[in-house]
């Protein structure tokens, strides 16, 4: 079960947090103002944060660079009433993941989360091995037989993540929103480019391949 802390001032936006999230099976922590949830954090595990931008003694912003500085690397969701571009960039370079502008669609954000989990488990499985294939996530390398090759990162991920689960079929939308990110403005024909360069790259290796499944995406299957 992952654990998420919601760091929001307002009562009513955050019980309603806590209520969707308990019940799509997540542990949920609350927290009032960024002192609360570093105390949170200390104390607890914690796989994701979402956090307000607007709150006493410790705001959204300081709370994120706070955390980053001192090597916290959770996924973090910053929901704000913030819309402006200079606004998002001070989120963003603070070290948030994602970021939302309230009202907050409850579906999206759900969707927004699962994503970031995806993608953060991804990070912290730090080696998949099938068969002579070795995938290193840390050097972002390729190994087949002793034969060391350094893959782009996002052609990395996509072998990581279909790898991770022999025989599932993910569809181009998942991928896409995964590995490039909910707000990414490349076409799913991006998917498919990627893993026409893997096919290529693996064309001599015996221990999988990766099938297109027509009609919903693609999936790895281990020989």
């Amino acid at each position: 079960m992952f654990s998420i802390l919601i760091c929001e001032d307002d009562n009513h936006i955050r019980r309603l947090f806590r209520d969707t999230l308990e019940k799509e099976g997540y542990s949920v922590y609350e927290a009032v103002d960024g002192v609360m949830a570093l105390e949170a954090l200390e104390k607890n595990h914690i796989d994701l944060l979402i956090t307000d931008v607007m709150m006493p003694h410790m705001d959204g912003h300081i709370l994120t660079k706070t955390l980053r500085d001192g090597g916290f690397e959770l996924p973090i969701l910053m929901i704000t009433a913030r819309e402006s571009i200079d606004d998002k960039k001070t989120g963003f370079k603070a070290g948030t993941d994602d970021y939302m502008v309230k009202p907050v669609d409850i579906d999206e954000m759900l969707l927004r989360i699962f994503a970031l989990l995806r993608r953060a488990k991804i990070a912290n499985e730090q080696q998949l091995v099938v068969g002579k294939t070795i995938l290193d996530y840390e050097a972002l390398t390729l190994s087949i037989s002793d034969e060391i090759t350094t893959l782009p990162k996002k052609e990395f991920m996509l072998l990581f993540k279909l790898l991770s689960a022999p025989n599932r079929i993910f569809t181009r939308a998942q991928i896409m929103d995964e590995i490039w990110g909910y707000e990414s403005e490349s076409d799913h024909r991006t998917v498919d480019v990627h893993i026409k360069r893997l096919r290529e790259k693996l064309e001599n290796n015996h221990d999988f391949e990766i099938i297109t499944v027509k009609g919903l995406g693609y999936k790895a299957r281990v020989l």
